[in-house]
Order: structure tokens, then sequence, then C-alpha cells
């Protein structure tokens, strides 16, 4: 089970040294209620989709995604990891339902992500507890140092990713379970090799990934992406950014502050 750094100096050296960090308790409850419910609610818009995948396209017309993903105190912790001009490049749901969750195969995020140059910081934030019984990330520590590996599918494992780093490049007895109280977020790195176990739990876990990147990072398939400006300034010719979706009650998902967002 991961160790909490005590300081945000400590948790960045943590991140140089292991690939990852654990800041706990970074959003209020209220606001986590609120994504939860937010969740129930994309869902409900969405049955064609597994909880697993509501995914990055879904954010460029909802206003509540990306106020919580705009979030100061979220943009705050990035900028200790990428600098003051921060841009959204996605961000997804993985919610694994009770008994049923599909693990995460061990992975390299980069691995799949059109970005050049590949700079870009993970926040996982925790919109349920998430524990080692209801399939929390696992992570490998040190490996962000590896380089990014090809990947292979395996269809024979029902899985939110659908392929995974061949067997022989992950050592599993290093892995390091993610312990969160909702609310908590933890940052990674592209390259550390990481996933997640089936959750045969009666105890739902949904978690948000967010995905940032500093605006000198291009994204080389904008179709790929969500691309919003939330922090600083952009760089010419680099990437062109989405407006900011205005709230329409009869649309979209109601929250605390949507009348800021009209």
């Amino acid at each position: 089970m991961h160790v909490v750094a005590a300081t945000l100096s400590e948790a960045k050296r943590q991140f140089d040294i292991d690939g990852y960090a654990i800041f706990p308790d970074v959003l209020d409850q209220p606001l986590i209620t609120e994504a939860s419910d937010h969740i129930a609610w994309l869902m409900e818009k969405n049955p064609g989709l597994r909880p697993e995948q509501l995914h990055h396209w879904l954010v460029r017309d909802d206003p509540f995604w990306v106020r919580l993903v705009s979030d100061d105190r979220l943009l705050d912790i990035v900028e200790q990891f990428i600098g003051p001009n921060i841009a959204l490049f996605a961000s997804h749901y993985i919610c694994k339902m009770p008994f049923t969750g599909q693990p995460v195969l061990w992975h390299q995020d980069g691995s799949y992500w059109p970005l050049e140059p590949m700079e870009v910081v993970t926040l996982w934030l925790a919109v349920d507890d998430s524990l080692p019984e209801n399939g929390c990330m696992r992570v490998i520590p040190g490996t962000q140092s590896v380089e990014l590996k090809e990947h292979v599918v395996n269809d024979k494992v029902e899985s939110v990713l659908s392929s995974e780093i061949p067997a022989e490049n992950v050592d599993e007895s290093k892995a390091v379970d993610l312990v969160l109280r909702k609310g908590s977020v933890s940052v990674h790195h592209p390259n550390i090799i990481h996933g997640s176990n089936a959750n045969t739990s009666p105890l739902r876990r949904a978690g948000l990934t967010i995905r940032y990147i500093p605006t000198t990072t291009r994204l080389t398939k904008p179709e790929f992406g969500a691309l919003f400006l939330l922090r600083g300034q952009a760089v010419p010719g680099i990437n062109e950014y989405l407006d900011k979706p205005r709230f329409d009650s009869s649309r979209h998902f109601a929250f605390r502050g949507s009348e800021a967002w009209v």
C-alpha cells in the first residue's frame, strides 16, 4: 500500500523517484457528490456505453465536466509538474460497478497518445473510495524510466483497454496499490506501468482520469481528445482550443455555480 507524502516537495520528490504521488483530500465532499451524480446522469444519457467508458468525447459539450477538471485546487497541483500554462488533453470516467467492473490491464498511457513531445501528467480523482477490494489503481514504482513499449491485443479478458504490455515486461511482484479516499487524487507519469483489477466487491469504484498538458505540447490528432485551455497562455501554432461549453438546463447536468457558465 502506498504511503502518502507529507508535503508538496516530498510528493514531487516521490514522483521523480517512483513516477507517482498522492495528494489526499483535495476536493470537498459536496463537489465529489456532484461528480458521483454526474456519473449517474452520464450513464442514463449514454445507455449504450459501459460505465468504464465515459470518455473524452463527452467532455466537449459538458459544462460540469469542464468546471470539474478546471478546479483551481487541481490546477495548483498540476502546475507543480508541468508549469503555469495548462491545457486539458483528455478526461475519462472509469466507473467499475459492483461485482462486474472490468480490469485495466498493465499498460503505459503514453503508448496510446498522439502527443509531441510526450510532456503530460495524469491526475486520477477518486469519486469513490478506491481500495484493493474494489479494483484500485496499481502501479509499478520506478517504471516511469522505462521506454514506451508496444502493447498487444488481449481479447481473452474483457477489459477497459483490450490491450496490454506483454507479461515479460511486467514485474507484478513490485506492484503498489494506490488507496485513495474519495476527493483525493494521485498523479502519475505517462510511462509508468500501471493497471487495476476487476471489481468483484459490492462497492462501486469510480474515478476520473484527467490528462493535462503544457501548452507547448501538441495534440497531433485533435479528434482524439478534448482540448481546453485551462490556465495561462496558449502558444501560437501549437493547438486549437475549444470554447468552453455554455450551460443549458435542457441539455446539461445541473450543478452548483452553473449560472456562471450560461
